[in-house]
């Protein structure tokens, strides 16, 4: 019963959230003119701010809270780590890192050239970027024996040498360049369009359904290797299984929306708060609150200091790092 009222809750969050996105902005649409303008009616100015602005913007940050939530939830069962996010261990940068490269080389003809093809680059190098960050770390985390704090540790040395370069790497572009890349590498939904929804749905969908069918290996993953050896599963094969499909879900969440920390740390840890440490049922829960803490602070970051917008991702730290404070003072305490 706890299990269903609280998804109704979270159910009920998300449509407000959505609903939300859709009304509030410079032009301001009402519930009524929302739905009129999906049923195929409506003025022509709110089929114009929804269909081609706010409905595609809110449609990424729903697959870009679903990826990097999910992610961050796969994260934390293998290194058996609440303070795990992809964020915080390097996965985001090393996607970032690859993205702003592929920007800043790519010529001037490289659309022409590659036509509608060329939508499909940025996460293909983005993912690359992210799996060479993963590998790197983990391939550091296993000298002398495997060690989940070791690898948590590794990670956030890894983040913060990237992050480093990257802001090297950016003082090379002009003003307009370096803006819009530093508007990115603190991630933010701005710009998003059909083009990219068509791209980033298909990624996330397939790798979250695969998620929820590996929930009994994550739920073995909870308990030490030995354990998990004893219950038959390969620990190793299914440790890097599941990094694997962690760092494609972060990697394509990163390309299209920046590096956007700390919502693959929160959102996880509030579901198992909520619904214990099932997978089948806390990984969906992950993604809902994910998708309601995104979409907000999108709108907030879109319309509160309008017309300056800020990046999402600044929104979502201003909850994030008090919260990944407290859930290291909390494990020091414990």
């Amino acid at each position: 019963m706890k299990k269903k009222l609280t998804f109704i809750i979270l159910a009920l969050l998300c449509l407000k959230a959505f609903l939300l996105s859709m009304y509030w902005g410079s032009y301001r649409i009402n519930v009524s003119e929302i739905f009129a303008v999906f049923l195929g009616k409506g003025e022509n100015m709110a089929r114009i701010a929804i269909m081609t602005i706010r409905l595609p913007r809110t449609i990424m940050a729903i697959f870009v809270a679903v990826g990097l939530a999910t992610s961050g939830a796969i994260l934390q069962t293998i290194t058996k780590n609440d303070l795990a996010d992809p964020g915080v261990m390097g996965i985001n940068s090393g996607a970032a890192l690859a993205a702003v490269l592929f920007v800043e080389h790519q010529t001037a003809a490289y659309y022409t050239e590659l036509g509608e093809f060329s939508i499909y680059m940025l996460p293909l190098f983005a993912i690359t970027g992210a799996v060479i960050s993963a590998v790197f770390i983990y391939v550091l985390s296993c000298f002398g024996g495997f060690s989940n704090t070791r690898m948590l540790l590794t990670g956030i040395g890894v983040n913060a040498g990237i992050n480093a370069f990257i802001s090297f790497r950016t003082f090379r572009f002009g003003n307009n360049e370096y803006n819009k890349i530093l508007t990115w590498t603190t991630g933010s939904l701005w710009g998003s369009g059909w083009s990219y929804v068509k791209v980033i749905v298909p990624i996330i969908v397939i790798t979250f359904i695969i998620a929820i069918y590996n929930n009994k290996k994550l739920d073995v993953m909870q308990f030490n290797d030995e354990v998990g050896t004893g219950l038959g599963l390969n620990v190793d094969k299914a440790r890097v299984g599941l990094l694997i499909l962690s760092v494609v879900m972060a990697g394509t969440a990163t390309a299209f929306a920046g590096n956007i920390g700390f919502l693959g740390l929160v959102a996880p840890h509030i579901a198992k708060k909520l619904l214990g440490n099932r997978h089948k049922a806390f990984i969906p829960a992950s993604a809902m609150i994910a998708v309601v803490i995104l979409i907000f602070a999108d709108a907030i970051s879109r319309n509160l200091f309008s017309p300056i917008e800020l990046p999402a991702g600044i929104t979502v730290s201003v909850i994030g790092v008090p919260y990944f404070l407290y859930l290291v003072w909390k494990n020091k305490e414990s």
